[in-house]
């Protein structure tokens, strides 16, 4: 199991979490990618010219990159289409399993609050918890409890704040991670608490990094699709939450996405003819 990234604080208490790797060595039968719409969403995990075997994924961005691609977009999360897959497959569903199916299910949907909930998806999280997961205690970790490091640079992200008419944005520069101690590359998951911010059509959150890129994310209201902002960008998503790592300086990457924003948001708002 390999991640670029690192495994995020408020994830690192599931089972196997600490023998994900950053990179992969040796030789293999078989590469499966999990819950990357593109090549891009891997990193460096693979080489250029290494095809994957298997796309396992929910983003309607999908470029459908493997040799086997398992795509479905009206799942809530990749989580659920595993948790759907799993016993057809013949692999048992043990508690530190369901855990971290449920732990996807919870945090793609933002504690089941995305539009795209549905009974179904109350349905797996009811099958997970017969298999031992303990909903109360994984919504709290991934969700609520926060360390003190993360709490701060949500900090120095409030303070950067600003706003234009129905967007919200801030940033987070390298230093404001070093300063507070954060040892992630990500934003703590500020960007779900500036979706909260009334009369905000779209958040966005800059997330500088230290090769010279910026990670950003978008969250929307329902009707406003953020997603083809995304891919305009290398990167993709779902209508109302997407992202993309871009190359360049913060204060260009920024400002580029601003008015990319823009002019998404004056398309949508025109009225249809009748």
């Amino acid at each position: 199991m390999a991640l670029e990234d690192t495994v995020p604080p408020n994830l690192r208490h599931l089972p196997g979490s600490g023998h994900i790797t950053q990179k992969p060595t040796g030789n293999f039968d078989l590469v499966a990618v999990v819950d990357c719409s593109d090549r891009m969403r891997m990193g460096r995990i693979l080489d250029e010219a290494i095809q994957p075997d298997i796309n396992i994924d929910h983003h309607p961005t999908n470029e459908n990159y493997a040799r086997i691609n398992l795509v479905n977009t009206q799942a809530v999360s990749t989580s659920e289409i595993l948790a759907n897959f799993l016993p057809r497959w013949d692999l048992s569903i043990d508690k530190n399993i369901a855990s971290a199916l449920l732990t996807g299910l919870i945090t793609d949907t933002i504690g089941f609050r995305t539009p795209n909930v549905s009974v179904d998806t109350m349905r797996i999280v009811a099958s997970l918890m017969e298999h031992g997961a303990e909903l109360s205690e994984l919504y709290m970790r991934s969700l609520v409890t926060r360390s003190f490091e993360a709490m701060r640079l949500w900090g120095a992200g409030l303070t950067h704040m600003q706003r234009d008419g129905a967007i919200v944005w801030t940033s987070l520069t390298r230093e404001d991670r070093l300063s507070v101690g954060y040892p992630g590359r990500d934003d703590a998951d500020l960007i779900n608490m500036l979706s909260a911010i009334k009369d905000a059509q779209v958040s966005i959150i800059f997330v500088e990094q230290p090769n010279g890129s910026v990670k950003v994310s978008w969250r929307a209201q329902p009707g406003v699709d953020v997603a083809q902002v995304a891919l305009s960008f290398g990167g993709g998503g779902h209508t109302v939450a997407a992202g993309a790592e871009i190359v360049g300086d913060l204060n260009g990457v920024q400002a580029d996405v601003l008015q990319e924003t823009r002019n998404m948001l004056s398309k949508s708002l025109i009225p249809s003819n009748p």
